[in-house]
């Protein structure tokens, strides 16, 4: 069995998306933000915000023409070439697996600060397990989640304005230096809008609902993170912030709701799960595109006859993230994340501009604009993830060069990533 069952409508994909973004963005970016901008963040939110709605609109376009599980692996490699098609599902994997290895340390910090990694081990195998049984099934739960963490919201912001500590003098402290690495950094939260598109086999009437539910997710998510920040800041400030990994519980226990610290404790821990199991979704159904296409072990292919899941794929990410978990500081997974993930949409846009006015472009200057967004934002990142992503990216391409020469048509025949080239 290789094809997967359409399941997903236009609330379910939203749910997933909303489940992706919620917990990385408000539970694990903020700080690094800060410390990077100051108050200075909310203009990084803004921009993030619009290189995002510009990556969402090509990866819309794209997806309702190409409704097939893999997203920007089989878009570039349609328009821009199989080279092209690799290079976006080589930095997708390996971006999103970091994703994935935040999310855990963020859980864990939040749900056993003194058991870290065991605890993010633990939870990788729960998730695991979880979307094993079924996207369905994974859908269904991230209904919950995203209700659980909207309400733990709710509970920040009131106790950010009604605690007695917000002032607006809180808001101060620009680091116009620092902006565009603060951008960088929140673009981490806002990837998971895509993670839809990475779905196209398996919801219902792809060409209407992906369209329909990629803005609708980014919309929301950008409105709670608008209202979220603004609390935060009057609450604390950016030094507030920065300077602890749990920055929405600090908010709360500065003022007269201190003893709604364990619910957002908990809360945190719950979005955070949330944001991890849309992330195997879609990164497992990368390597299953990739892998049909022999660009990974085709094993990993295989999709389970019951579940009706790339289950060889979710185990073989989960394998890799339970490595990183086990080796890697939370700060820094996010940064190589955003990078690969940058890397992954400017892909995105370039396969956007291919497309022809009657196969549904979108404006030239959208994705003209969330092109050399996500290139900017990308080169100012801390130097360590832009070093250690320019590093994985020439490895992807080593990679890619052996494949091609070890194959006995010099890579100049069979099907091209993601499929036949338009």
């Amino acid at each position: 069995m290789t094809a997967l069952v359409r399941r997903l409508g236009v609330t379910d994909a939203v749910v997933v998306g909303l489940g992706a973004m919620l917990g990385a963005g408000v539970f694990a970016a903020f700080a690094p933000a800060a410390q990077a901008a100051g108050s200075g963040l909310l203009i990084g939110l803004g921009i993030a915000a619009v290189v995002a709605f510009c990556n969402a609109t090509s990866s819309a376009r794209l997806a309702a023409r190409y409704p097939e599980s893999g997203g920007t692996y089989v878009y570039a490699g349609r328009r821009l070439g199989p080279f092209w098609g690799f290079q976006a599902g080589w930095s997708f994997v390996v971006g999103k697996t970091a994703s994935c290895a935040a999310m855990v340390l963020t859980f864990a910090s939040y749900a056993a600060p003194g058991h870290t990694r065991l605890v993010g081990i633990l939870a990788v195998v729960a998730i695991t397990a979880l979307s094993y049984r079924g996207v369905q099934r994974s859908a269904q739960v991230s209904r919950v989640i995203v209700a659980l963490t909207l309400a733990t919201l709710a509970v920040v912001v009131g106790a950010a304005l009604a605690g007695g500590t917000a002032s607006a003098q809180n808001l101060a402290g620009v680091d116009a230096g620092g902006i565009l690495q603060s951008a960088g950094l929140l673009f981490f939260a806002f990837a998971g809008y895509a993670r839809i598109a990475t779905l196209g086999e398996e919801v219902v009437d792809p060409r209407r609902t992906i369209p329909r539910a990629i803005p609708l997710a980014l919309g929301i998510v950008l409105v709670v993170y608008l209202v979220v920040a603004v609390s935060a800041l009057l609450a604390v400030g950016p030094d507030g912030l920065a300077a602890t990994a749990a920055p929405l519980r600090a908010v709360v226990e500065a003022g007269s709701w201190a003893a709604m610290g364990p619910v957002v404790q908990v809360g945190a821990a719950v979005a955070s799960l949330g944001a991890l199991l849309a992330l195997v979704l879609g990164v497992s159904r990368t390597t299953m595109a990739m892998a049909r296409n022999r660009e990974l072990p085709g094993a990993l292919a295989a999709v389970h006859p019951r579940h009706g899941v790339p289950y060889r794929a979710e185990l073989a990410v989960a394998a890799v993230v339970v490595v990183l978990v086990a080796t890697l500081d939370v700060r820094g997974a996010i940064g190589f994340s955003s990078f690969g993930v940058l890397t992954y949409y400017a892909l995105t846009n370039a396969s956007a501009l291919r497309l022809r006015a009657d196969e549904g472009r979108p404006p030239v200057w959208v994705a003209v604009l969330g092109l050399v967004g996500c290139a900017v934002l990308a080169v100012t990142l801390p130097v360590a993830s832009v070093v250690g992503g320019a590093l994985v990216a020439l490895v992807g391409a080593g990679l890619w060069a052996v494949r091609r020469g070890s194959r006995p048509d010099g890579g100049a025949g069979g099907r091209p990533a993601g499929g036949s080239r338009d």
